[in-house]
C-alpha cells in the first residue's frame, strides 16, 4: 500500500499522521480492524480535551513516573495500537529508566505477538511476549497470557489503551496498575490505581521530559477518583464555554 502524503501545513497534520500510522500498521498485521475503530473513540475524547495535555494529565504522569521508579519490577504492556502510535517514545522511556516492555493483545495470535516483538527489536529494544507461559488469574481470555518474568512477576504495570476487565484482574493480583486512557468514563480508567487521561504518545513524551527526582511525595496523596472528576469537569466546562465560531 502506498503511504499517504500529508502536507505539514495541514491544520490537522498530527492527527492525520496518527490515523495513517494505524492504517500502515494494520497492513503490517500489527493493528486489527477493531483497533482502528477504537482509535476513533479515543480521538473523539481528545477533541474534548483540546488535543493537549491538561494539568490533571501532567499530575498523573508525574505520579506514575515516581511510582515506576520506586517499583521493584515495572512493566509497560503494549498492544497493536500502542505500538503504532507510541513505539519510539516507549522505547526512549524504557531505555532511559530500564523498564521492561511486554506485548499483550486482545485479538490474540502468536503471529501478531511475534510481529509486535519483532517490530520493537528491529527498532533497538528487546521486549517480552513470545513466551507467555503464565496466565492472569480470573481472565478467561487469551489476554490472560503473560510472561513469568514480565507482567506475571511485575509489581507495577502500565496498561495503555486497555480493557477494564484486564485492569481489574491485574488489580486482584495485587499489582499497582497505571492506565492511559483518553476516556475518563471507561472501566479501565475507574479501575486503575492511577489513570492518565491523555494521548498515549503525548504521555510517554511528557514522561521523558519530567524530572525524576520530583513528585515522589505525591504518590500517597494522589486521589485517582478526584483526578478523573477534574477531567470530567474540564470536559463539561469546555463544552459549555467553547467558541464554536471558526475564524477563516
Amino acid at each position: 500500500m502506498n503511504r499517504l502524503e500529508i502536507p505539514k501545513t495541514h491544520p490537522r497534520y498530527d492527527n492525520l499522521m496518527q490515523r495513517e500510522r494505524l492504517v500502515q500498521f494494520y497492513y503490517k498485521g500489527i493493528v486489527t480492524i477493531s483497533g482502528l475503530i477504537s482509535h476513533g473513540r479515543g480521538e473523539a475524547f481528545d477533541y474534548l480535551l483540546g488535543e493537549k495535555s491538561q494539568p490533571f494529565s501532567i499530575l498523573a504522569e508525574k505520579v506514575s513516573l515516581a511510582k515506576v521508579l520506586g517499583s521493584r519490577s515495572p512493566v509497560i504492556s503494549v498492544n497493536g495500537n500502542v505500538t503504532a502510535l507510541a513505539d519510539d517514545a516507549i522505547i526512549d522511556v524504557a531505555k532511559k529508566y530500564g523498564i521492561k516492555v511486554e506485548a499483550n493483545i486482545f485479538h490474540w495470535s502468536q503471529g501478531r505477538i511475534e510481529k509486535i516483538v519483532d517490530h520493537f527489536r528491529d527498532k533497538g529494544l528487546e521486549i517480552l511476549g513470545k513466551n507467555q507461559t503464565e496466565r492472569i488469574p480470573g481472565l478467561e481470555h487469551d489476554r490472560g497470557r503473560c510472561e513469568r518474568n514480565g507482567i506475571y512477576a511485575a509489581d507495577t504495570v502500565i496498561v495503555p489503551l486497555e480493557d477494564g476487565d484486564r485492569v481489574e484482574a491485574l488489580r486482584r493480583m495485587g499489582k499497582f496498575v497505571i492506565a492511559i486512557d483518553l476516556n475518563p468514563l471507561s472501566r479501565s480508567a475507574r479501575a486503575a490505581n492511577v489513570t492518565i487521561v491523555d494521548d498515549v504518545k503525548r504521555t510517554f513524551e511528557n514522561i521523558l521530559k519530567l524530572n525524576p527526582d520530583e513528585n515522589k511525595n505525591e504518590i500517597n496523596e494522589f486521589d485517582n477518583d478526584k483526578n478523573l472528576k477534574e477531567a470530567m469537569s474540564f470536559i463539561a466546562h469546555r463544552l459549555e464555554t467553547l467558541d464554536w465560531k471558526l475564524e477563516l
